[in-house]
């Protein structure tokens, strides 16, 4: 029986640089498992969707979906699983998120900004209709809050409150200035939003952007398929 084949899946953008870093990342993850069979498909937005990267395996093979998504929200919970529905040998593994790994490169993104102890932390962060989605954001600001030995605030740009726009303004009170650390996987639409609305704070590189994958991150896709897929 053949590796069970990886089926990385993304929100999808209709960025071409967030096309390309999702892309770099899958490609690392590849490079990692020379032995399995790794394909990208989308839930949304772009092609593959999750039905045709299916439909695209050799019949009979077994998949492992790893969603390329920070928070366990409605496209895991649902969209995923009824996309997925019907085809036989198919596993889903928990959303990237919360996980230290990320809270790596979030601090390193962030130390580019080289912030000092008079500066306020803002953690951005997209939003979901899905409290949980936003519990495990929030639970990833308290990890980075612990990792930096200061507060960390949240500010979501959609779905959730507070907006990162008036997070940015309270944490103003009191600071020399306020840093946006940066909870998106890949430049696109709502990284564009968090630099409108931050209001000339500084913002952080997304997770992934025009240099290599972080290595943690890659690290974690990784050990997502590898600890979900079935033990032969």
């Amino acid at each position: 029986m053949s590796n069970p084949a990886l089926l990385a899946i993304s929100h999808g953008t209709a960025s071409p640089a967030g096309q390309a870093a999702i892309a770099a990342l899958v490609a690392a993850v590849a490079a990692r498992l020379p032995e399995v069979p790794v394909r990208l498909g989308h839930v949304d937005v772009q092609q593959p969707d999750v039905a045709a990267s299916l439909d695209a395996l050799p019949s009979e093979q077994p998949a492992v979906i790893v969603p390329l998504l920070l928070s366990a929200g409605y496209h895991v919970r649902v969209d995923l699983r009824e996309q997925s529905a019907g085809h036989a040998g198919v596993t889903i593994s928990p959303a990237l998120g919360p996980d230290p790994r990320l809270v790596d490169v979030l601090a390193e993104r962030l130390d580019a900004l080289r912030p000092d102890a008079d500066d306020a932390v803002v953690l951005a962060v997209a939003g979901s209709s899905d409290d949980r989605a936003n519990e495990d954001c929030r639970v990833t600001a308290r990890m980075l809050a612990e990792r930096l030995g200061r507060d960390v605030g949240v500010g979501f740009l959609a779905a959730a409150e507070p907006r990162l726009g008036e997070a940015v303004t309270a944490a103003r009170h009191g600071a020399r200035r306020v840093v946006v650390a940066n909870y998106l996987l890949a430049p696109g639409y709502f990284h564009d939003l968090a630099v409108r609305v931050a209001d000339g704070s500084p913002v952080a590189r997304p997770l992934l952007d025009d240099d290599p994958p972080p290595g943690p991150l890659v690290d974690l896709v990784r050990d997502r398929y590898l600890e979900t897929a079935p033990k032969r």
